[in-house]
């Protein structure tokens, strides 16, 4: 009887290239081979991986054949690949590169050539595969009963075999923990046949060494219980159910996530809860810790390659009922779905700037309707977009208007700073945080810009130090003595001369958070100052450190950008100043306003959450803007009347969707060339598709040159979304740029710089 045929299957490569690719299985292969699966492929002249996504075309002629099968259970399940062909299609990206950004990173082979020497001498190509994360064991130790004639070792040896025998069996990092380096003990030990050791797989976890206490849950007031109510009555359901939880700053909202989760694991469910930005992540992990005995997994970049992938196996397995993480855990292999939380849900750091262009905040709402399950989205300061939902019935609508306790919300002074350009510190400011720090309260700073000094001038030329790889001024940092690009990392030493006129009359202008520090420091030189902006906290656990600091007592003044803004609970911070409010209306971008008054809003709310009334304290050179007015007055109605009148007006979002078309290149002149042909590829497009679509350019970016490279765009404004993904799709397949020019299509772009 003939052998049966090779099975045919189709594969994504994680490649740029929009389309899959078929492959044949060898017999001996042909079982392992299913979907979900990662193969090891021939693709061109190099072996790769990819991803088994279903049976192929069994039409195809002269196939290869995969080489192997890389996984002994599918790392995707039917469910999840829906959604990641979903993903794919709506943000009009290759499939093979979502499925890569979904699973950990560094799990998959490649080949390369590389020389080497041979016996004789001569030098001969060797193929490698390289990648491949590796899974962490650790030697477990346990006692014996000594052998005859075997008596028990002193010293140190003997303090070890004392303690392994209080215990079933103790893993080596807790016996180095506990008596230092003992690997020659150890040895001995083993040698007299006193314990036994075993090599065990391990997880990498980042929170191993802490402790938590047990907590419980609190008692909520009317409007918390209230939202739990409808909460869980929509968990009851097992529908998809979207909610919007509008809550003033230390409204409690945390607690409500919790209590709500609690519930779904009651019904035997999962959760999974996003956060804006890691410096969160540790705050709420520990809280979710003390209240929860279950498998509580963590995913943001902070952690190593190898802790994420131990993580992600620990999902994957279902050891994890609750998933707590940045952006990337919306791809997180949670099973039995019943609830997902969006914290802080109006952030722009949920949509993901390089790859796959993916917005978390959105994609929870479609994961959530794929999985039938509760999806929750928390802020004090919703999204235009997201208040415009609840007013059509498009999301629920939960409301905390007041704080936990009924704390009182801070009181603020609106200090006009024009015509006082020279001062960081207005009379009310300086006073306030003398006073402040007399009575023991402790303060936070915000500005939202980092370094010393903005820019560099000479006095006599005007020259202006600028980067050669991007379109903006350098930024001084005093304490390494250089000047930054915060794009690119480009940098030189600070000169002493103008490097136009070699006048020695060059002065620094301009603010960052390092000369805020200082100039505390002068002000105040009894005070424990510290900073919090993106270099100070570059390092692992540089978040945690400073928060710990903080929430300690250790530091009087924390001085910091946007990271102080977000969500942080801090009991004992009584005073908040705004150095510039108004430093974000500037950027040419339609949310400007709305994202002024939601910052505002949310430093402003760090203030007065303890037991002593809290002052905020906002100096502004715009203090009649509406999103300044509104925010410093607690007015939300009144702000979202205004913004959504002007969004109407000028038609953006909600009242329109958006793509950003982005072009670059090392040449500028190519790069220019190429936008034009985009650009009248897509007029051409609208009238054969009668698209009722808006474009926009092309126009150099904001920032014209970045890393190097010159850089255009071009906007698409639609009023229906079928109107922009038809004439996107049609574009994508028929654009062909120069080999020099890249195109990223944006989806829903945040940025517009």
């Amino acid at each position: 009887m003939p052998a049966s045929p090779p099975t045919i299957i189709e594969v994504a490569i994680p490649v740029r290239i929009d389309q899959t690719f078929t492959y044949r299985v060898p017999e001996r292969l042909a079982v392992q081979a299913s979907a979900g699966k990662r193969v090891l492929v021939p693709f061109g002249r190099r072996k790769v991986t990819g991803y088994v996504l279903g049976p192929g075309d069994a039409a195809a002629a002269e196939l290869k054949e995969i080489i192997e099968v890389l996984d002994a259970e599918p790392l995707i399940t039917p469910a999840e690949l829906a959604f990641l062909r979903w993903v794919a299609a709506y943000y009009l990206f290759p499939l093979g590169e979502v499925l890569k950004t979904a699973l950990p990173a560094g799990i998959n082979l490649t080949s390369r050539k590389r020389q080497v020497a041979a016996a004789d001498g001569s030098s001969v190509t060797e193929e490698v595969l390289a990648g491949g994360k590796r899974v962490k064991t650790e030697l477990f130790y346990r006692s014996l009963s000594a052998p005859a004639g075997v008596t028990q070792p002193r010293g140190r040896g003997g303090e070890i075999l004392t303690f392994l025998g209080g215990m079933e069996e103790a893993p080596a990092h807790l016996i180095r923990q506990r008596f230092g380096p003992c690997a020659p003990q150890l040895k001995r030990l083993r040698e007299l046949g006193l314990v036994t050791a075993a090599a065990r797989e391990v997880y990498r976890d980042p929170f191993r060494e802490e402790v938590f206490e047990h907590d419980t849950p609190h008692i909520l007031n009317d409007d918390q219980a209230a939202a739990l109510a409808r909460l869980v009555a929509a968990g009851d359901t097992a529908a998809f159910a979207p909610f919007l939880l509008h809550g003033v700053t230390g409204s409690g909202k945390t607690e409500v996530y919790l209590q709500a989760i609690a519930h779904v694991l009651s019904r035997g469910k999962t959760a999974l809860v996003l956060v804006p930005e890691i410096a969160l992540t540790p705050q709420l992990v520990r809280r979710f810790k003390r209240r929860f005995r279950c498998g509580i997994a963590v995913l943001h970049s902070g952690l190593s390659d190898g802790e994420r992938f131990d993580e992600w196996r620990r999902i994957r397995r279902g050891e994890a009922e609750i998933v707590i993480g940045a952006r990337s855990a919306i791809f997180a292999p949670l099973e039995r779905l019943g609830i997902i939380v969006v914290d802080e849900e109006h952030e722009g750091s949920y949509k993901q700037s390089e790859g796959v262009r993916y917005h978390a905040r959105d994609l929870a709402l479609v994961r959530g309707k794929m999985d039938k399950a509760v999806v929750l989205l928390g802020s004090a300061t919703p999204l235009v977009t997201s208040f415009h939902a609840v007013r059509e019935g498009r999301l629920g609508y939960l409301e905390l208007p007041r704080r936990v306790r009924d704390l009182p919300m801070p009181a603020v002074e609106l200090v006009d700073a024009r015509g006082k350009r020279g001062e960081t510190f207005l009379p009310p400011l300086a006073a306030a945080l003398a006073e402040n720090l007399a009575v023991g309260g402790q303060s936070l700073l915000f500005l939202n810009r980092r370094g010393f000094a903005t820019y560099l001038v000479c006095q006599e030329c005007g020259f202006v130090l600028r980067c050669p790889n991007c379109a903006v001024t350098l930024t001084y940092h005093r304490r390494r003595e250089r000047h930054f690009c915060h794009y690119c990392d480009y940098s030189i030493p600070a000169p002493s001369v103008c490097p136009g006129c070699e006048s020695p009359s060059i002065g620094l202008l301009g603010r960052g958070t390092e000369r805020v520090e200082e100039e505390v420091w002068e002000l105040l030189p009894e005070a424990r100052v510290s900073r919090m902006d993106r270099d100070t906290t570059s390092g692992k656990g540089g978040h945690a450190r400073i928060l710990r600091g903080v929430a300690e007592g250790r530091i009087d003044i924390l001085i910091g950008t946007q990271m102080i803004a977000k969500g942080h609970d801090f009991p004992g911070v009584t005073l908040v100043g705004v150095v510039s409010a108004d430093a974000t209306l500037n950027i040419p971008d339609f949310r400007s306003a709305e994202r002024t008054f939601q910052l505002i809003t949310q430093v402003l709310g760090r203030a007065g959450r303890g037991d002593a009334a809290g002052r905020v304290i906002v100096q502004s050179l715009a203090p009649d803007h509406y999103a300044i007015r509104h925010a410093v007055s607690h007015d939300v109605a009144g702000f979202y009347a205004e913004e959504l009148a002007f969004r109407r007006e000028t038609g953006y979002p909600p009242f329109a969707f958006l793509a950003a078309l982005h072009l670059s290149g090392t040449n500028g002149a190519v790069v220019e060339q190429g936008a034009e042909q985009a650009a009248r590829l897509l007029q051409q497009l609208k009238g054969r598709l009668r698209s009722r679509v808006e474009i926009l350019g092309p126009v150099t970016s904001p920032l014209g040159k970045l890393r190097g490279r010159f850089r255009w765009q071009i906007l698409l404004k639609a009023p229906a979304r079928s109107d922009l993904h038809r004439l996107v799709s049609a574009f994508r397949g028929a654009i062909d740029l120069p080999a020099q020019v890249r195109l990223v299509i944006d989806i829903d772009p945040v940025e517009m710089m």
